[in-house]
C-alpha cells in the first residue's frame, strides 16, 4: 500500500532579519559562452560522431586501447573461493486472531482453509506472514460471499507482540455486512412433462439466503432428476444472479437446455465384444417405449461389469429422431465394449476343527461358449477331503441373474460319520441374488444323480460295513430374504425352505422326502452393535435311517452348526462313539455382532442335535458358546470363531476353531 507524504505544516520561527545575496559560484556571461552555438533550423542534420578509433587520445583509457590477450596465454586460474557466514535469519513466530466471523458461522471453516494456520504459526520473515495474512483476506470474502453477504470485506494487520521481538500477531478483521436473499426465481426452460418439472426439483424459494452451496445443490438436484424423469440430454447452464445493493436482494435466473423428453429404444455396440446387442437386452430392467430413467442405465451398465467380461465397457444414450405416438423421442443406447481376460485362476481355503484344512482352486474360462458359457474345472484338496469337478455355468440364462449349471464331479471323503467314494452328474436352474441386485424371493430346483460307496454302521452286525447307493433327487429350494446384505446383514430376516425327493436303490427302490427350514433374523442397537440369531430344523420321511446313505443323513455340529463340536459330531452314535446320524435335526444360535472400524468382536452361543426319528425333538440339546473375531473386507467378512461344548459327550474336544469367510449365517 503506498503511503502518502506527510502534508506541509507551517513554521513557527521567528523572522530572521534580510540578508545580502551570495555571490554566484558561476557568472551568467560565463556559464551563457560555454553553451555551444545553436541552430535556428530544426532540420539540419546531426553533426557527425567521431569514430572510436578517431577519439582523442587523451580521452581514451590506456587499458581499452591495448589488444585482446591469446588464449594460449590467458590465466584460467580460478579465484579463490570467498567464504561466506550463514547469516539466515532466525524464523518469526506468529499468533492468528480472526475477527468477525463467529457471527456468520465461519470461523471454523475458515480456520480449515487458512493459509496462516496453514504455516503452524512459523514463518522465514515477515513478509511472508504478511502474504498469508493477504491470502486469509481473500479468504474471508470469498466465504462471506459463498453465504451471500456480497458487501463483506476484510483487512489484516501484523502487530508485534511486546516482550518478543521475533513474535508477530497476525489479525484478519472481517466485516460481513448485510446478507443479501433471493429476490425472483426463474427458470428458462421449454415446457417439460409434467408441468413445472424443473421448478418442483429447484428447491430454492424468494426470501432465501443466496448461499452458494444451497444454490449449487438445487442446480445439481435438477441435474440429477431430470434425466430420471424422461430427459436424458439435460444440460444445466450459468446461473446470473443480479445484485441489488438498495434492498439487498438478488434476482435468479437459471437457463436450462432440457432436450427433448425420451422413451427406451433399442441397442447397438461397439469396440472388441464379448457378446452382442441381442444378450445385452437380457441384462436390462426396462422395456423399449419405456420412459427413460438414468438410474436403469446406469444398472445395466452395473450388470455389464459383474459379468467380469470386459476391461471396459460404457452405455450411452443416443438420439434418433424418431417420435413415438406417446410424443417422446426414441432413444438408442450405445454399449461400447473393450473385451477383457476371461480366463482366472482361484484359490480359497478354510479351518475348522472336526474337517482339517480344506483348500480349493478352480480354472474358469468365463466365455468359453458365448455369450457367458463358463467351463469350470474345480480340484479339491484336505486332511479329509479330495477331489475334482467339471461344471458348465450360462449366467443370464435368457433373463438377468438366471443360472443354469451342469456338474460331473468325483470326491472321497473321510469323517468320523462316514467315509466314501462318490460321483455325482447333477443339473440346477436357479434365480440368485447378487451384490448389485439383491432379491427378495430367489429360488432353485435341479437334479441329481448319485453314485456312492460308502462305510455304514449295521447294528445288526454291530460293525462297520461297505454299501453302495444308486440315488436320484429332485431338489429344491426357495429364500424370502429382507435383510440388507448378502454377506454382513445388520437388519432385517431371511426364511428359507428346501424340499428335495428321492429315492434310493439298494436292492429295492426306496423313495423318501428330505426338507429342510430355516430362518434368521438381525436386529441393529445403535451403529455398532447387530443382535443375529437363527432356527433351523430338518426332516427325512419316508424310509428308516439304515436305509439311507449316511451321507444323506442329517448331523448336528461345526462351523455352520452348533458351534464347540467336532463336524458332524452331533447325534445318534454307534458303540465305538462315531456318530451315525439321524433323520431329524434342529438347532438355533445366537450372537452379538460389535463392530469397530474393521474390526469386530462376536460372543455367540448356540444349541441343537440331530435325532433318531423323522421329527426333531425339544430335548437332549447340546450347547456351545464362543467367541469370534472379525475382520471386514470388501468382499465379506474373514471369520475366526473359538468354541467350547457346555455339555459335552465323551469323545467331543474342549476346543473348536473355525476359519472362514461370511459370517456364520
Amino acid at each position: 500500500m503506498q503511503q502518502s507524504e506527510p502534508p506541509l505544516t507551517p513554521s513557527t520561527a521567528p523572522v530572521a532579519a534580510q540578508q545580502a545575496p551570495e555571490p554566484a559560484i558561476v557568472p551568467d556571461a560565463e556559464f551563457t559562452k560555454a553553451l555551444p552555438p545553436l541552430s535556428n533550423d530544426i532540420n539540419a542534420p546531426l553533426e557527425p560522431m567521431l569514430p572510436v578509433a578517431q577519439a582523442p587520445a587523451e580521452t581514451a583509457a590506456p587499458e581499452l586501447a591495448q589488444p585482446l590477450p591469446s588464449l594460449q596465454g590467458f590465466d584460467s586460474t580460478p579465484l579463490v573461493d570467498a567464504t561466506f557466514k550463514d547469516t539466515k535469519s532466525p524464523d518469526i513466530r506468529y499468533d492468528t486472531e480472526v475477527r468477525g466471523l463467529d457471527a456468520v458461522k465461519l470461523k471454523g471453516q475458515f480456520n480449515g482453509l487458512s493459509a496462516l494456520r496453514g504455516g503452524k504459526g512459523k514463518a522465514a520473515n515477515a513478509t511472508v506472514v504478511s502474504a498469508r495474512a493477504r491470502e486469509d483476506e481473500a479468504l474471508a470474502v470469498r466465504l462471506m460471499k459463498s453465504l451471500g453477504y456480497y458487501d463483506g470485506t476484510a483487512v489484516s494487520t501484523l502487530e508485534p507482540i511486546p516482550g518478543d521481538p521475533t513474535k508477530l500477531r497476525a489479525i484478519v478483521s472481517a466485516t460481513p455486512g448485510k446478507q443479501y436473499k433471493l429476490g425472483t426465481i426463474t427458470v428458462k426452460a421449454e415446457p417439460t412433462t409434467p408441468p413445472g418439472l424443473i421448478e418442483s426439483q429447484l428447491p430454492l424459494k424468494v426470501g432465501d439466503a443466496i448461499e452458494a452451496d444451497r444454490v449449487q445443490g438445487a442446480e445439481a438436484n435438477v441435474a440429477l432428476i431430470l434425466p430420471q424423469r424422461g430427459y436424458p440430454f439435460t444440460k444445466v447452464g450459468q446461473r446470473d444472479i443480479l445484485l441489488d445493493d438498495m434492498t439487498g436482494t438478488g434476482d435468479y435466473t437459471l437457463p436450462v437446455d432440457t432436450g427433448p423428453r425420451s422413451s427406451f429404444g433399442t441397442f447397438t455396440t461397439e469396440g472388441r465384444l464379448a457378446f452382442g446387442a441381442e444378450h445385452v437386452s437380457v441384462l436390462t430392467r426396462f422395456k423399449p417405449g419405456q420412459l427413460y430413467d438414468n438410474r436403469l442405465t446406469d444398472d445395466l451398465r452395473a450388470a455389464l461389469v459383474a459379468t467380469g467380461l470386459f476391461s471396459t465397457v460404457s452405455v450411452e444414450p443416443v438420439r434418433t429422431g424418431n417420435i413415438n405416438p406417446d410424443g417422446t423421442e426414441q432413444v438408442n443406447l450405445l454399449v461400447k465394449q473393450e473385451r477383457g481376460k476371461q480366463r482366472s485362476l482361484a484359490v480359497s481355503g478354510g479351518y475348522s476343527t472336526g474337517q482339517g484344512v480344506r483348500l480349493e482352486g478352480s480354472y474358469t474360462d468365463r466365455n468359453r461358449f458365448a455369450p457367458e458359457g463358463a467351463l469350470i474345472f474345480t480340484a479339491v484338496g484336505g486332511t479329509q477331503e479330495q477331489g475334482a469337478s467339471a461344471t458348465f455355468r450360462r449366467s443370464n440364462a435368457g433373463k438377468r441373474d438366471k443360472t443354469v449349471t451342469f456338474t460331473a464331479s468325483a470326491n472321497r471323503t473321510s469323517y468320523d460319520a462316514y467315509n466314501a467314494l462318490t460321483a455325482t452328474l447333477s443339473g440346477k436352474v436357479s434365480y440368485d441374488s447378487t451384490p448389485l441386485w439383491q432379491k427378495k424371493f430367489t429360488y432353485a430346483y435341479g437334479f441329481e444323480l448319485v453314485g456312492t460307496n460308502e462305510s455304514v454302521y449295521d447294528f445288526g452286525l454291530g460293525a462297520r460295513k461297505r454299501g453302495t447307493y444308486f440315488i436320484a433327487a429332485l431338489p429344491g429350494q426357495v429364500l424370502f430374504d429382507r435383510s440388507d446384505s448378502l454377506l454382513n446383514p445388520t437388519k432385517g430376516y431371511r426364511l428359507k425352505l428346501s424340499l428335495s425327493p428321492e429315492t434310493s436303490v439298494r436292492g429295492a427302490v426306496r423313495p423318501y422326502a428330505r426338507t429342510l427350514i430355516e430362518a434368521s433374523g438381525y436386529y441393529p442397537i445403535g451403529d455398532s452393535i447387530v443382535l443375529a440369531g437363527r432356527l433351523r430344523a430338518g426332516s427325512i420321511a419316508g424310509t428308516g435311517r439304515d436305509e439311507l446313505a449316511p451321507s444323506r443323513r442329517y448331523y448336528g455340529g461345526g462351523g455352520g452348526s452348533v458351534r464347540g463340536y467336532g463336524y458332524q459330531r452331533l447325534g445318534p452314535l454307534d458303540p465305538q462313539g462315531n456318530p451315525v446320524g439321524g433323520r431329524s435335526i434342529n438347532e438355533f444360535a445366537l450372537e452379538a455382532r460389535y463392530r469397530f472400524g474393521n474390526y469386530g468382536i462376536v460372543p455367540f452361543f448356540d444349541g441343537g442335535n440331530a435325532y433318531e426319528g423323522p421329527i426333531p425333538k425339544g430335548t437332549d440339546l447340546r450347547y456351545g458358546a464362543g467367541i469370534g473375531g472379525r475382520f471386514y473386507t470388501n468382499f465379506g467378512p474373514l471369520r475366526v470363531d473359538v468354541a467350547t461344548p457346555l455339555n459335552p459327550r465323551k469323545g467331543d474336544g474342549k476346543v473348536a476353531l473355525y476359519i472362514s469367510i461370511g459370517q456364520a449365517f
